[in-house]
C-alpha cells in the first residue's frame, strides 16, 4: 500500500495515523471514566489514572506526526461524488476543531498536573513542569480539561456519524478513503 494519499484514497501513513488516535482516545477515555468504579486511592485507580495522563501525551506527540504526515502525504483524496461547498467547508471547520482538541486535551492536562505539584508521567519518564505548582490555577485548568474532555465525545461523534452518514446516505467515498485494506 502507498503511504502518499492518491486520487482514490489516503495513503497508508494517514489511515494508520487516523485509525491509532481513535485508539488512543478510546483507551484514554476508558482510563479516566473507569477510574471512577475503584475506590479513592487504590492502586487500580491510580493506574488508570498514570496510564490517562501517559496515553494523554502519547495522542500530543502523535497529533505533530499525523500533521507532518498530513502535509508530506499529498493532497487530500476528493470527495466522489463531490459534495457541496457548505460540507467541505463544514468538514473543513470540523478537522480545524478535532485538531485543536487533540493539541489542547494533552497540553491542558499536563499544565493541570503541573500546577497541581503532581510528577508528570509520560513511559518511565518524568516530564518537567509547566508552570509552578498553584492551586487555585490547577483547579481552572482541570476544569476547563474536563469541559473539553466533554465537548470531545460530541466531536469524535460528529465525525463518526458524518462518516456514516456520507458512506450510507449520501453513497460517496469519504469513509472508503479512510478504510484500512
Amino acid at each position: 500500500m502507498n503511504w502518499k494519499n492518491t486520487t482514490d484514497r489516503y495513503g497508508s501513513l494517514s489511515i494508520g495515523m487516523h485509525w491509532l488516535m481513535l485508539l488512543l482516545l478510546v483507551a484514554v477515555y476508558a482510563c479516566i471514566e473507569l477510574r471512577g468504579f475503584y475506590p479513592r486511592g487504590s492502586d487500580l485507580r491510580e493506574g488508570l489514572k498514570t496510564w490517562h495522563f501517559m496515553l494523554g501525551l502519547g495522542v500530543f506527540v502523535l497529533v505533530f506526526a499525523r500533521l507532518a504526515i498530513r502535509f508530506a502525504a499529498g493532497a487530500t483524496p476528493p470527495i466522489r461524488p463531490a459534495p457541496p461547498v457548505w460540507q467541505e467547508r463544514l468538514a473543513g471547520l470540523m478537522h480545524l476543531a478535532l485538531y485543536a482538541f487533540l493539541i489542547a486535551m494533552p497540553l491542558l492536562g499536563w499544565l493541570t498536573l503541573s500546577a497541581a505539584g503532581k510528577p508528570i508521567p509520560f513511559f518511565g519518564l518524568q516530564l518537567p513542569a509547566l508552570v509552578g505548582a498553584d492551586k487555585a490555577l490547577a483547579d481552572s485548568l482541570k476544569e476547563i480539561h474536563e469541559t473539553i474532555g466533554t465537548v470531545g465525545y460530541y466531536l469524535v461523534g460528529l465525525h463518526a456519524a458524518a462518516a456514516l452518514l456520507h458512506h450510507y446516505g449520501m453513497r460517496d467515498n469519504t469513509l472508503r478513503r479512510m478504510l484500512p485494506g
